[in-house]
C-alpha cells in the first residue's frame, strides 16, 4: 500500500473525480464545488480549491473527504501512486 501522494492540479482531480460521476455545479473565488446524486438520493458534496498544484496536505484531505463518499479502492488510483 503507497501512501506517497501524486502532485495533482486541481483540474487533474475535477477530471478524475468526474469519473466517479461528481460534477461541478459552482465555483466562487477559487473554490470550486462538485456534487453527485447517490443512488439512494442523497447529496455528496466536495469542496476543491482552484490550484495549479495542490498541497500534499490539501490533496490528502480531499481524500479524506471523497473516501466518505466513493470506495478508497476507486480513489486510491487517482491520489495515490503505484508501489
Amino acid at each position: 500500500m503507497s501512501t506517497r501522494l501524486r502532485r495533482l492540479s486541481a483540474r487533474e482531480l475535477c477530471q478524475g473525480l468526474g469519473r466517479l460521476g461528481f460534477e461541478v455545479v459552482a465555483t466562487r473565488g477559487s473554490d470550486a464545488k462538485l456534487r453527485r446524486i447517490a443512488p439512494d438520493g442523497q447529496r455528496q458534496t466536495l469542496t476543491l480549491p482552484m490550484h495549479r498544484e495542490l498541497a500534499s496536505g490539501t490533496l490528502r484531505a480531499i481524500f479524506r473527504q471523497a473516501c466518505r463518499f466513493a470506495p478508497e479502492a476507486d480513489l486510491r488510483p487517482l491520489f495515490f501512486r503505484d508501489g
